[in-house]
């Protein structure tokens, strides 16, 4: 099967409403266990999107907790988008409630970890970032509108060395 015979169906199929209850049980777990078997250099999911392991502070536990995520690279690997869609559920993701208590945290990017700094995006620069993000992937609409709350956005940047 073509490649952009699979993006396409991938992309119908991630906006229906199965999906958006399956896939947060089923995708995290399966990159979890994909990303440990490979020494973090691959991510199952990241065969159609770009990809992260977050590693942050939990926000009530203080404990560190890794998530799977998908993401919008830029600068060629030094700042990285995530998108707090929770797969087009109402209620905001729960990494998303621990970069605003710990914005330091880490991503394993291509195998490196890399420390990095995250920041909510707001007003002017998170409708340019969403503009981009639905190029990028326009899935992001259908869960933006799915939901009454409006999706957040973090630009990771990584700190130096």
């Amino acid at each position: 099967m073509p490649a952009a015979l699979v993006v396409r169906l991938v992309r119908k199929v991630s906006c229906t409403r199965l999906f958006a209850k399956v896939a947060p049980h089923v995708i995290p777990a399966l990159d979890r266990g994909v990303h440990r078997l490979t020494g973090g250099k691959f991510l199952l999911s990241a065969q159609l999107l770009p990809g992260v392991i977050l590693t942050s502070t939990g926000a009530r536990t203080g404990r560190p907790r890794r998530t799977p995520l998908a993401c919008m690279p830029e600068e060629e690997g030094r700042t990285w988008i995530l998108i707090g869609s929770n797969f087009g559920r109402p209620g905001h993701p729960a990494w998303t409630h621990n970069l605003l208590a710990h914005p330091e945290a880490s991503v394993s990017w291509k195998g490196r970890d890399v420390p990095v700094s995250a920041r909510l995006l707001t007003g002017a620069e998170r409708d340019t970032v969403w503009q981009a993000l639905l190029a990028f992937w326009p899935p992001y609409a259908t869960y933006q509108a799915r939901v009454e709350r409006e999706i957040r956005l973090f630009r990771l940047t990584g700190n130096p060395d």
